[in-house]
Order: structure tokens, then C-alpha cells, then sequence
């Protein structure tokens, strides 16, 4: 279901925070009670002043991931495609919206206590305090992307190593990367 679709980074667009709340309210609506906090805008899109594919990432936390498989159904009916065969499947489950092909979001839902939900936490964080990172940062996803152009998958694992630094940078411990978001 989730193709390779290419991942062209554009400057940072102030209208994503406000396509963010829109599907926020509404997770945090059919979510309900299995949330167990705010419904979080992560990623690049997050971070002012940052690169980034025009594709909102959003973390749900919720007390627990095998009774949020339950809500797999009421989230398919509000446009959000699962995908069973995701490899980071073991810790999370994950959406896009609208198709593959031309995504404007995807949806992150995570044990609230998993180290991926508090290291994608801590990333934004550190981003969002240290303009020398975020810079750092930036340039090395515009090489990465025009490296990795037709290459997703190829493009987000190439900026592990650089994810963990800052992440251990501000004490946390890198969680195991199957697949983590931008």
C-alpha cells in the first residue's frame, strides 16, 4: 500500500500547523479515552523555519497499543489508511491520509511510555530550541533528499546516525530504529 513516493523537501509552510489542528481535534475525537495525552505535531513540519516534505507527522500516545488497534476501523472511516506491514509494526500503528500517492499526513500511534514516542518528542524539542541543530539539520536533508530522491525509506534511515546524536545531546536514549519519521 505505502509506495516509494519521492520525498522532495520544500521550505517550511506555516499553514501546516493549522492542518494539524484540523485532524487533531477530529483524532482526538475517535481516539477518546484511549489517548493518554495531547495529540502532537512532530517532525519536520513542526519545527519552524525547517525543510520538509509537505506531509504532517502526528504522534497520538495512547495507554495502550493492542486495545488501540480497535480504532483501526472508526480511523479508516474517517480517510486515514492503515498499513498492516509496517516493519516498525511491533511498536506502532501507521496511517496516511489522503492515498499513497499523495499524502498530506501521517499518523503516529504509540504506547505513550515507548522510548519511540518520547525520542520523536525529544527530537522536535531540540529542534525547536537550537537554531545551530535545526541548520545542521536542514542541510542535511537537502543533501540526503537530492541523494536519495526516489528513495523514502532510503532518505529517513540515512538520517539515524545524526537523529541519535541529538538525541543523546539532550540525554535521551536513542530507541531501536526499525523505521522512524522524519
Amino acid at each position: 500500500m505505502v509506495g516509494d513516493e519521492p520525498g522532495e523537501l520544500v521550505a517550511h509552510d506555516p499553514a501546516w500547523a493549522g492542518r494539524f489542528v484540523e485532524q487533531r481535534d477530529r483524532l482526538a475525537a475517535i481516539l477518546g479515552d484511549l489517548l493518554a495525552g495531547a495529540v502532537e505535531q512532530i517532525g519536520s513540519t513542526a519545527v519552524a523555519g525547517l525543510p520538509a516534505k509537505p506531509v504532517v507527522d502526528i504522534l497520538a500516545p495512547v495507554h495502550d497499543l493492542d486495545t488501540a488497534r480497535g480504532a483501526v476501523p472508526a480511523l479508516a472511516a474517517e480517510g486515514w489508511l492503515y498499513w498492516p506491514q509496517d516493519p516498525a509494526g511491533g511498536y506502532r500503528l501507521w496511517f496516511l491520509r489522503p492515498h499513497p500517492a499523495a499524502r498530506t499526513h501521517h499518523l503516529h500511534v504509540i504506547a505513550y511510555d515507548d522510548p519511540h514516542a518520547r525520542a520523536l518528542l525529544a527530537f522536535r524539542d531540540a529542534l525547536r530550541a537550537d537554531a545551530d541543530l535545526r541548520g545542521r539539520y536542514a542541510r542535511l536533508k537537502r543533501r540526503l533528499a537530492a541523494a536519495h530522491r526516489d528513495n523514502r525509506n532510503a532518505y529517513t534511515n540515512a538520517k539515524g546516525v545524526f537523529v541519535d546524536e541529538a538525541l543523546r545531546a539532550v540525554g535521551i536514549d536513542p530507541p531501536r530504529r526499525d523505521v522512524l519519521p522524519e
